[in-house]
């Protein structure tokens, strides 16, 4: 009988149309498939429901082109009411920090972008310490992050930290000026900075090459840290890992802004127009602001944003960590955050417990050579253990510390009446 059922299992399997038989099929993985390979849809959805926010500075002299860069990389116009100063105005202007935040939407992808402008930075005759104002706004978001995230309510943090700044180089000098230095060793333990030679279209090609190399040598010569592009994982594909090279070969990149459309070839495109030809800013030939808008915005932004809150920020927050712990143990007049107040008479096991601490105390004493005798230890903390005796391991180190304190100020006290 099995033999002759067989068959026919064929033979209806053969009559079944294809839609049946791949939807068996389908059954069949079903009952293998799990689920969680859908977490990154999840993860995908989230964040495109919650939106993105990227915070861009650009720092530099005037006239080097910022604005029209900005706008040629998001295609918004950021500076509609900006007044332009005269040069005895920019003489006098001092650095100032100005704030533009556009809501940009691609695809129904939200972005909230902010350009932090820096106007009056490289412009004075004297221009030592010029960039501090630009170093202390950068500590105030970390601060003001690092607050937010200590509070109460951690839910909607606004996250305001600078995640990238573009310093713009000259392209008339040999090389990096001081102020350059200046403003990058100040900055490069707290900003991601990407360095750019600015009004590219000033040079032919191979003065850009020489230019390159020569601020790639400076650059390690004073020891400035700029943005590191990651590794590419093994398993890339060949046009992505293509496209790092790149990326990293052409850095500094020699950019060109433009806001006005030309006609070239018969098509329209953005760039400049000379008397000798036309200088097109998408043109990777002309310059390399392609390469700078992918590296920025479709490829490294959540690197930036990454570097920016596990290395830039935990080395801040680690240092006022550390800040505040060394002010708590070098304070010798630090009075105790437990209030020692009266209390009632403790209970049965609440002395037992004092008597077992007292014990405890007395055999580290007496094995330790060179202490202070610790007798009536056990008075300082009786009160204390009446209310705290479940806590005692969470303020019995304090409580040390303080005794220590106390002795050393007597010694202190016994040595000067001598």
């Amino acid at each position: 009988m099995d033999s002759l059922a067989a068959p026919q299992d064929r033979l209806v399997e053969q009559l079944l149309s294809p839609r049946t038989q791949a939807q068996r099929r389908l059954k069949d993985i079903d009952k293998q498939y799990v689920g969680f390979a859908t977490l990154p849809n999840q993860v995908h959805r989230k964040s495109v429901k919650k939106g993105f926010d990227f915070t861009l500075m650009v720092a530099g002299e005037s006239g080097l082109g910022k604005s029209t860069l900005v706008h040629s990389l998001f295609l918004t116009d950021l500076y509609k009411d900006r007044k332009l100063l005269s040069a005895e105005e920019r003489i006098s202007q001092t650095v100032e920090i100005l704030k533009h935040t556009v809501d940009i939407e691609e695809k129904g992808v939200k972005l909230k972008l902010t350009i932090v402008d820096t106007p009056g930075f490289g412009d004075a005759v004297n221009n030592s310490e010029c960039w501090k104002p630009i170093t202390d706004y950068v500590d105030q978001q970390f601060e003001q992050y690092f607050r937010d995230e200590s509070g109460l309510n951690r839910k909607n943090i606004q996250d305001n930290r600078v995640h990238c700044c573009l310093y713009f180089i000259s392209p008339f000098g040999h090389g990096l000026r001081p102020v350059d230095v200046g403003f990058m060793k100040a900055l490069h333990e707290k900003v991601n900075i990407v360095p750019l030679i600015a009004k590219a279209d000033c040079l032919v090609p191979g003065e850009i090459r020489k230019l390159k190399e020569r601020i790639r040598e400076e650059i390690d010569k004073f020891g400035i840290h700029v943005y590191q592009f990651p590794e590419c994982d093994s398993d890339e594909d060949e046009d992505f890992k293509q496209q790092d090279r790149e990326l990293k070969e052409s850095a500094p990149f020699a950019v060109i802004g433009s806001n006005t459309v030309v006609e070239a070839k018969g098509q329209r495109v953005r760039g400049r127009l000379y008397p000798w030809g036309i200088v097109e800013v998408e043109n990777q030939a002309h310059c390399d602001f392609v390469k700078l808008r992918n590296m920025l915005i479709r490829t490294h932004m959540h690197d930036l944003k990454d570097v920016t809150c596990d290395v830039h920020y935990e080395n801040y927050r680690a240092h006022c960590i550390q800040q505040m712990t060394s002010k708590l143990t070098q304070d010798s007049r630090m009075e105790s955050p437990i209030p020692i107040l009266p209390l009632p008479t403790p209970d049965a096991e609440t002395e037992k417990l004092i008597r077992m601490k007292d014990e405890e105390v007395s055999r580290a004493a007496g094995k330790e050579q060179g202490l202070v005798e610790v007798e009536g230890l056990g008075l300082l903390i009786r009160p204390l253990l009446s209310r705290f005796s479940r806590h005692l391991p969470l303020f019995w180190p304090h409580l040390q510390l303080r005794r220590m304190q106390e002795m050393l100020q007597k010694m202190k006290q016994q040595m000067q009446d001598q």
